[in-house]
C-alpha cells in the first residue's frame, strides 16, 4: 500500500491539488496497487494536546491504522511554510510515534514533493523532512521533486495544466513505484 500525504492542515490548499494529482498518477501507473490519499486538512485535531506524547487519541489511532501502519511506501507533498515544512506534518509524525513507534516509518520508503509559490519548491523543507524521516528509519528516495511558482502552473479552472510539470510528476511517480 502507498499513502500520499497532503502535508498541511490549511483548508483548500494548493498542496492538496498536487497531492491528489500525484495520487491519481500512481493509480494510473499501478492500478493493482492500493493507493490512499490522506489530507491533513481533514483530520480531527483532538490529538493535539499537552499529553499527546503519552496518550494517543482514538481519532489519530484510526488514521494511523488506516493510512500509516499498513503502508509500505509514503509520499509527502509539503508546501513551504517559513522556509520549511508545516508544523502540522511534524505534529502528525510526532503523534503517530506514540504508538507502534517502529512500525510507523522504520524501513518504509518515502518520496518527497515540495510545492511553493516562490522559486525553490520547498527544497529546504524537503531536506528538513528527510532528516526527520531518516532519524525514524525511513528510506527517502534521493530524487526529491521541488515544484516552484505553483500559481503559474494552473489553467483557468485551477487545475494543474503545465505540460512540463505534469511530465516530471509522472516520471517521478514512475520512479517511486520502482524504488
Amino acid at each position: 500500500m502507498i499513502t500520499v500525504i497532503s502535508g498541511t492542515n490549511r483548508k483548500k490548499s494548493e498542496c492538496l491539488r498536487f497531492a491528489a494529482l500525484y495520487h491519481s498518477m500512481l493509480q494510473e501507473l499501478a492500478p493493482e496497487e492500493d493507493v490512499k490519499l490522506l489530507s491533513l486538512e481533514e483530520i480531527p485535531h483532538d490529538w493535539f494536546h499537552a499529553d499527546m506524547y503519552t496518550e494517543q487519541s482514538p481519532s489519530l489511532s484510526r488514521i494511523q491504522d488506516e493510512y500509516i501502519l499498513p503502508a509500505e511506501k509514503l509520499v509527502f507533498v509539503t508546501p513551504e511554510y517559513n522556509g520549511s515544512i508545516p508544523g502540522s506534518v511534524k505534529l502528525f509524525i510526532d503523534g503517530c510515534s506514540v504508538r507502534e513507534y517502529s512500525r510507523n516509518f522504520q524501513n518504509k520508503k518515502a518520496a518527497l514533493l515540495g510545492v511553493a509559490s516562490g522559486r525553490a519548491g520547498n527544497l529546504r523543507g524537503m531536506e528538513h523532512l528527510t532528516g526527520i524521516l531518516n532519524y525514524l528509519g525511513t528510506i527517502v528516495m534521493p530524487d526529491k521533486l521541488p515544484i516552484s511558482s505553483i500559481s503559474k502552473l494552473k489553467n483557468g479552472n485551477g487545475e494543474i495544466a503545465d505540460a512540463d510539470t505534469l511530465k516530471v510528476m509522472r516520471k517521478h511517480a514512475g520512479a517511486f513505484l520502482k524504488f
